[in-house]
């Protein structure tokens, strides 16, 4: 994955700035990830189509996750229980806990997201070639 900067740079990402990935209904907008963070965590903003599915449930082995609302509603599984994510919330999703998100509304949503600490970009490229030949 090439960057233009390191974790010593200042970055400055204005509105849609990013390395983008679509993933089917979903798009990730990574902003800062292992190589400008030392990898210490990664931030990416996820964007999800009105009533899509998400990435299905999943967990990570050695990785937290937060998830912070910035558009619409976006619902997040954590373990077996749904919690609907506005703008403004704040969801913090510990390791090896089984989640997913998607977006149960007619409105586009949108939620930030740390990964901590980071690497998870580099499944980027293959996250994506599933979603095109599994549409």
């Amino acid at each position: 994955m090439e960057h233009k900067h390191n974790h010593t740079d200042k970055l400055l990402l204005k509105t849609g700035e990013g390395r983008t990935y679509q993933c089917g209904t979903m798009k990730a907008v990574f902003k800062a990830d292992e190589n400008e963070t030392d990898n210490k965590y990664s931030i990416s903003e996820w964007w999800l189509e009105p009533n899509s599915e998400g990435p299905g449930a999943h967990l990570h082995e050695e990785n937290d996750e937060i998830f912070y609302g910035i558009e619409g509603t976006t619902s997040i599984l954590v373990g077996d229980e749904w919690h609907n994510i506005e703008k403004g919330t704040f969801l913090r999703i510990p390791a090896r806990t089984i989640h997913d998100f998607a977006n149960k509304t007619n409105e586009k949503c949108g939620v930030l997201n740390f990964f901590i600490p980071g690497g998870f970009e580099r499944n980027m490229p293959s996250i994506v070639k599933w979603f095109e030949e599994n549409k």
